[in-house]
């Protein structure tokens, strides 16, 4: 029975020494790799839009590896499911943060969950870049004050809003305008907020703003408010589903007034879902889609997924030319501190993208870029570009 139990011991201890070298090994390789985390909508109603935005970092990430990687090391990505909530973000930038040591996040890509993250990196000292998230307070506090760890690479609502309302009010010669919104979203309120307030100093009128909440289906009772004011134009900044929504029960009831909107606009799910009903709308985004250098970037991502990215192509995009800005830094500072690359992202400039060039306002954190008009044509189903109107 000693024998057993002396065996026992001898094996326990060779087997513990095992497990410290591995353990030790794998500690070596991690500290070989450059980790970067991503947050974003993985699953639920929005990873249409957080899937692809995920593609395109990896897709960044296998080159960027192939050829070498950065300062030597090889990137890992650390991906995790927000589901397009504000609490599941800050647990999993804490996750990302604390446990496996990320230097840097990419995301969100929308405005509320963008805020969220912003206060957890704030306070961990790691930056974080939102892809296509649009609401000021994202990188600008409410009182004023620059987030320091915040950063974007799209352009902002404000911006998104005003070029929106000058082009109603001056191209399209309204006079007259109603605005119907989501209550509860930064993305639009935010939107808005600044196309009231823009139409209004372009000379224009708007006669009536109603709301709806998260979820709700049935528009028709501020539709009739609307249709009784009989503006010109529509500002709807909504979600594709509210849009076809919306606009469908708008033409039920009579409705003729242009509809005018933002980014989420850039949806071909509403060529079915509502073709008849959004044939002749404008809407603002934030880079020009059919810009034809772009067809490299959309043949590589298909041969790799077996689909171009379609719809989220802007979140892919985005999430690209994010990837892009961290290797800038990293290089330009040879660091992977987090706090190094967050002063230096400060002074990003003239960075080329798949979206353009991006240089980066120290002041806002805010990419200097121009605005994109395109019009949404039925028969062939298509978003014609219509202008580009620099900040």
């Amino acid at each position: 029975m000693k024998k057993v139990i002396a065996l026992t011991m001898v094996l326990c201890m060779i087997f513990s020494m095992v497990a410290c070298t591995d353990t030790n090994n794998s500690k070596g390789k991690e500290e070989d790799v450059i980790k970067i985390g991503y947050i974003g909508p993985l699953t639920g109603e929005a990873s249409p839009w957080g899937i692809p935005e995920l593609n395109g970092v990896k897709m960044f990430v296998d080159e960027l590896n192939a050829n070498g990687g950065v300062l030597g090391k090889q990137i890992k990505v650390y991906s995790y499911d927000n589901r397009m909530d504000n609490v599941e973000t800050t647990n999993a930038a804490r996750k990302a943060i604390e446990n496996d040591g990320v230097i840097a996040i990419i995301g969100c890509n929308s405005s509320s969950t963008s805020i969220a993250l912003a206060g957890v990196c704030e306070q961990y000292k790691v930056p974080h870049i939102a892809t296509t998230a649009t609401n000021p307070l994202v990188t600008v506090k409410e009182d004023g004050t620059v987030r320091p760890y915040s950063f974007r690479v799209t352009i902002t609502d404000p911006q998104l809003g005003s070029v929106m309302a000058k082009f109603a009010a001056t191209d399209l010669n309204a006079k007259t305008a109603a605005v119907l919104y989501e209550i509860g979203s930064d993305y639009s309120m935010g939107l808005k907020d600044t196309f009231v307030e823009k139409f209004t100093e372009n000379g224009g009128t708007v006669q009536l703003v109603e709301a709806y909440k998260t979820g709700d289906v049935e528009f028709r009772a501020q539709l009739t408010k609307i249709k009784e004011e009989n503006p010109d134009v529509i500002f709807l900044p909504a979600l594709y589903k509210e849009i076809a929504l919306v606009t469908n029960q708008a033409r039920d009831l009579g409705i003729d007034a242009t509809f005018l909107g933002g980014d989420t606009w850039v949806n071909t799910d509403l060529f079915t879902l509502a073709p008849n009903a959004v044939n002749g709308s404008y809407y603002v985004t934030y880079f020009n889609e059919t810009d034809p250098a772009l067809d490299e970037y959309k043949a590589k991502y298909k041969e790799k997924f077996g689909s171009e990215p379609g719809s989220a192509g802007a979140n892919t995009y985005f999430s690209n030319d994010a990837m892009l800005l961290l290797v800038d830094v990293m290089e330009r500072t040879q660091s992977t501190d987090p706090v190094k690359l967050r002063d230096a992202l400060e002074t990003v400039t003239g960075v080329k993208g798949v979206t353009g060039e991006t240089t980066i306002n120290k002041d806002d954190h805010n990419p200097i870029k121009p605005a994109v008009i395109f019009k949404v044509v039925i028969d062939p189903n298509r978003f014609d570009y219509v202008k580009s109107v620099n900040p």
